[in-house]
């Protein structure tokens, strides 16, 4: 319960219940973007100068590589249950959205670490980059599998997505190029860049994830109506699914003996579902899949209880095990 007495968790709260009671309070999306490509500026910067005081090592290498083997096997996994309860393209989409990662489940954790004074490594930002991909590759490969397989014998269809399209989408992400290119500078200036934008990024932080937080509320609750298209077990696979692959990331955080603010990062982002990246690229790759699905599930489900539960959740067993 400690968790629901932090300022930027009340205000999503708040924002839930002023979305439920029909409030017409409302973020401009012209802020709301702003907010958010700040937050991962911010990020950027921080993982950047933790990196440039740490250094390269063994223990960043296996940081990365254990990001890069969970981001393909937790939507391959997923996939597999998922056809069974939905159709092969929706099952795909789903998979793909909750094999990839929300960037502001990540920041919240973040600071929460910070508040607890639980010590974990800048480069799992780059981390967190790095997940965001592979699961959208993975779902235009099946689609496009799965319209071959459709399509009549010698039809001679090209109704697949080109995938060299949707890689250019998914690498020139701007949000994914801003966390990134702020990381290296991050990197490049080290201690007199964090002195220097220390007002910035460390100062304005906890209000503006406070603020954005309150946006995330509002939007959850208005699009709670997405859920009644969703069947009973894909609302219970929002919600058990994540447990599972969080469950991947700490056995594999163990195996590896990596931190437990490392493995508490590790399994947030596991068990986080994009709900911005992701369906913006499903919508124009798998236009076959429901959107009010996979948005819904992940924002309306899984978005909130990682928020209000799950980080908390997550840290502590990180910390009970290591």
């Amino acid at each position: 319960m400690q968790n629901l007495i932090d300022p930027a968790i009340l205000f999503f709260l708040f924002g839930v219940a002023g979305g439920l009671v029909k409030s017409n309070l409302e973020i401009p999306p012209a802020i709301s973007k702003f907010l958010s490509l700040y937050l991962l500026m911010a990020l950027g910067l921080k993982g950047g100068f933790a990196l440039a005081e740490s250094g390269l090592s063994l223990s960043v290498l296996k940081g990365l590589g254990a990001a890069l083997l969970l981001a393909s096997v937790v939507p391959l996994l997923g996939y597999q249950v998922l056809k069974r309860l939905t159709s092969p393209f929706n099952a795909a989409a789903i998979a793909a959205t909750y094999g990839s990662v929300s960037a502001v489940t990540f920041i919240t954790t973040v600071q929460y670490l910070d508040t607890h004074a639980i010590p974990y490594s800048g480069h799992m930002a780059a981390a967190m980059a790095l997940m965001e991909s592979p699961a959208i590759i993975m779902a235009v490969l099946m689609a496009n599998l799965l319209r071959h397989q459709s399509a009549p014998p010698n039809s001679g269809s090209a109704s697949g997505t080109r995938l060299g399209k949707v890689l250019h989408e998914a690498f020139t992400d701007g949000a994914q190029l801003l966390l990134i290119g702020a990381m290296v500078i991050g990197f490049v200036t080290g201690e007199s860049g964090q002195k220097s934008l220390a007002p910035f990024s460390v100062d304005l932080f906890k209000g503006m994830l406070a603020f954005f937080l309150l946006d995330m509320g509002l939007l959850t609750a208005r699009n709670l109506s997405a859920l009644k298209s969703a069947s009973t077990p894909l609302i219970a696979y929002a919600v058990f699914g994540p447990l599972v692959h969080a469950a991947l990331a700490l056995a594999l955080g163990q195996l590896l003996s990596l931190s437990a603010g490392d493995t508490a990062l590790l399994m947030v982002l596991s068990a986080s579902a994009s709900y911005i990246a992701v369906p913006a690229v499903l919508r124009f790759a798998i236009p076959e899949a429901q959107p009010t699905l996979y948005f819904g599930l992940s924002l309306g489900v899984t978005f909130p209880l990682n928020i209000v539960f799950g980080i908390p959740f997550y840290v502590g067993l990180a910390q009970a095990f290591s």
